[in-house]
């Protein structure tokens, strides 16, 4: 018996690492499930980037759909996702909206004077209390939120081409279809 722990410990790992490979060919390892898909959306309260006394929230976004984008000036990934978002995000027929995650808002507008500004409004979240409650991993992300507040889908990583023809627009056109 002795004899065949070692073989059957090799099986077992052997076998782990089989059905990993094979996880990984089946899932997309960038789709993390969300707790919160069709489920409200948190209330927020947060300053305009460009003008902090003034701010937006939830209960000020109700009743049109929108797309909250998250993004730093410090995201490399947000860099290669922000050619797309200022080719596309005008073309999405509902609201973008920036969401300035964890970043000095100096840096934020300087940022966007750069590389170009492709948000309707941007909020800014500098201490990420906002983002816990959206369940934010890092930056970017991306939530389709409902004319009722509702977030009915979550991406995580940058936007493309192929994510915006392939999930996003399916998906806004279903909230279109939704609303009245």
């Amino acid at each position: 018996m002795s004899r065949l722990l070692p073989f059957l410990g090799f099986m077992l790992l052997a076998g782990l690492f089989g059905f990993g490979i094979w996880w990984n060919t089946q899932h997309d390892p960038r789709e993390v499930p969300s707790p919160l898909i069709n489920k409200p959306a948190p209330a927020f309260n947060l300053p305009r980037l460009d003008d902090p006394t003034q701010t937006v929230s939830k209960a000020s976004l109700l009743g049109k759909p929108y797309l909250l984008n998250v993004f730093a000036s410090w995201c490399v990934a947000c860099a290669e996702e922000h050619p797309t978002l200022m080719a596309e995000g005008s073309q999405l027929g509902i609201l973008l909206l920036g969401y300035d995650y964890k970043d000095d808002p100096g840096d934020a507008k300087n940022w966007l004077r750069e590389h170009g500004n492709p948000y309707g409004e941007v909020i800014t979240d500098r201490s990420g209390r906002t983002a816990i409650d959206f369940g934010v991993y890092g930056a970017p992300e991306s939530f389709l939120i409902d004319a009722k507040g509702v977030i009915r889908y979550k991406h995580i990583g940058p936007l493309t081409p192929e994510v915006i023809a392939k999930k996003l627009q399916p998906a806004i056109a279903a909230l279109k279809k939704e609303t009245p």
